[in-house]
């Protein structure tokens, strides 16, 4: 990845192994635990953008918020100080979207992260059909437009 990385993320929800403790005492009240693999993202974040490449992400939300994206919203805030440009697009303004969470990768590589229906990860698929990488391209790009960042969404 030399110029630009853009997550698009569509689901209300998912079943990250490695979150859902965390994820357990938000819901509880309960105050936070380190975490290491947050904490290894954002230094990744820092390094990418800090070699020049913009890594950006937007997801797509339903109104009123699900559990799962209020509990994103209070934890983000580590992923923007690290340099990722977050996004929200109200679901109700984003139109057709795809069903599926992917990374464009300098615009011509796409890597789908694949789940299964309740939102657990089973994997990763990878695509350079310039057809393909030209709809993700087209679909950041419009939504990119309308999203809100991370701080003003976050205060609404």
């Amino acid at each position: 990845m030399r110029a630009d990385a853009c997550h698009l993320e569509v689901r209300d929800s998912y079943a990250v192994p490695s979150e859902s403790e965390r994820f357990r005492r938000f819901l509880a009240g309960e105050s936070a635990l380190p975490d290491e693999h947050k904490l290894r993202w954002n230094d990744l974040i820092r390094e990418t953008t800090g070699r020049g490449v913009a890594v950006r992400r937007v997801r797509v939300v339903t109104e009123p918020r699900s559990d799962y994206h209020r509990w994103l919203l209070s934890v983000t805030d580590t992923n923007t100080a690290a340099g990722e440009d977050i996004r929200y697009v109200p679901r109700h303004r984003a139109g057709d979207v795809p069903p599926d969470d992917w990374w464009l990768l300098d615009d011509r590589r796409v890597v789908y992260n694949l789940t299964s229906e309740s939102g657990r990860p089973t994997g990763l698929a990878m695509t350079t059909d310039p057809r393909i990488a030209g709809y993700c391209r087209e679909v950041r790009d419009r939504l990119w437009k309308i999203a809100i960042p991370y701080r003003e969404y976050a205060t609404r």
